[in-house]
């Protein structure tokens, strides 16, 4: 059988801007349509472009739970899970 993975992501426009929390099923073709301006709403509105962290779930409910998890969050401690994976 084959396994698909889902991911949860954080983008921003710039060290220290703006965060975006999202989840996709295809990495590659999300960040291409942040980095494109492809989708109305808000990383277009704040030209949130730049993948700084991500983390890969087999199962779509884990990584749903994830996202909301990390929403939930204050800037802090995104800022830590970030620095921590991605110290650039």
């Amino acid at each position: 059988m084959l396994c698909k993975n889902y991911y949860v992501y954080i983008m921003s426009n710039k060290k220290y801007g703006t965060l975006y929390t999202g989840i996709t099923n295809n990495l590659i073709r999300r960040i291409y349509e942040h980095k494109e301006s492809l989708i109305d709403g808000f990383t277009k509105k704040y030209k949130i472009h730049q993948l700084v962290y991500y983390e890969i779930h087999e199962d779509i409910h884990e990584a749903i739970l994830r996202e909301k998890q990390i929403k939930k969050w204050n800037r802090a401690w995104k800022i830590n899970l970030i620095e921590q994976n991605n110290p650039q």
